[in-house]
């Protein structure tokens, strides 16, 4: 299995398991497979199936296609990995997500260029073209063979990234668990009277806070205290502040009083 190692901003290298290509290609079957029945079953509501249809009619419901049924399916990639910090429906199924090489969740501009590059590997249609079983077929072969473009850059790319990946400096990386709202740099205070102790933690980056989540999940999954110990130190250094907590229980503490502080 393939590791990268990412730099984070405290000079503390991270090694991410990028996804094996076949979990991407059944994540990618999974998303197009969901988009094909959103069209087919909004083409049932609107008229009956896939029977030959007048002009009149395309003409005078092409409006409603293209907002209820085009605009939906050329969205879904980009609206599903924001909402969901890097996952559509596919990669959330086969346990794999998307990251920037800064080691945190990508920025929503880096989301934005992985969107706009898979304009060749599955084509924008417009639901209102469609109207036959014929050019469906046609459509979903003609996404094949695009499909295989995106295989072959995969193939070739050091950290087997397609152009999109390329482009938006991302990779998609392996996840062990089913990715929720816990994986993020987000967690919900629920004491009432919780008291912050370290209060200069809003003086980091967003990037900084999603490397100290990235190295807390970490050592739960192997236990690295080592790594644990590094970035402790480093991020006394930098918020010139001194404890004598356990590494993994100060950076824990550190993502809460930011989680709080962030809230108010």
């Amino acid at each position: 299995m393939s590791v990268i190692q990412i730099a984070t901003p405290f000079n503390i290298d991270l090694e991410f398991e990028i996804a094996e290509f076949h979990k991407r290609l059944f994540a990618y079957l999974i998303d197009f497979t969901l988009l094909i029945l959103f069209f087919v079953g909004m083409k049932f509501l609107y008229y009956g199936g896939f029977d030959e249809v007048s002009e009149n009619v395309l003409k005078s419901h092409m409006g409603v296609d293209i907002l209820t049924i085009s605009v939906p399916m050329l969205l879904y990639s980009l609206v599903t990995e924001v909402m969901l910090h890097g996952q559509t429906i596919g990669k959330k199924l086969m346990n794999i997500r998307v990251i920037s090489l800064n080691g945190g969740e990508p920025e929503l501009s880096q989301y934005l260029v992985r969107w706009m590059f898979k304009a060749y590997e599955w084509p924008f249609f417009f639901g209102y073209t469609i109207l036959t079983r014929g050019s469906l077929i046609v459509y979903i072969m003609i996404t094949g063979f695009f499909g295989i473009i995106v295989v072959i850059i995969i193939a070739i790319s050091k950290k087997n990234q397609r152009l999109g990946d390329l482009a938006a400096n991302t990779v998609v990386v392996n996840t062990k668990s089913v990715f929720t709202v816990e994986d993020t740099v987000f967690m919900e205070i629920q004491q009432s009277n919780y008291v912050v102790k370290f209060p200069e933690v809003l003086k980091l980056s967003d990037r900084d806070i999603n490397t100290i989540k990235n190295v807390i999940n970490m050592f739960y999954k192997n236990h690295n205290t080592e790594t644990c110990a590094r970035v402790s130190i480093k991020v006394q250094e930098v918020l010139k502040i001194q404890t004598d907590m356990y590494a993994i229980d100060f950076l824990e503490k550190l993502l809460a009083d930011y989680n709080y502080l962030a809230s108010k």
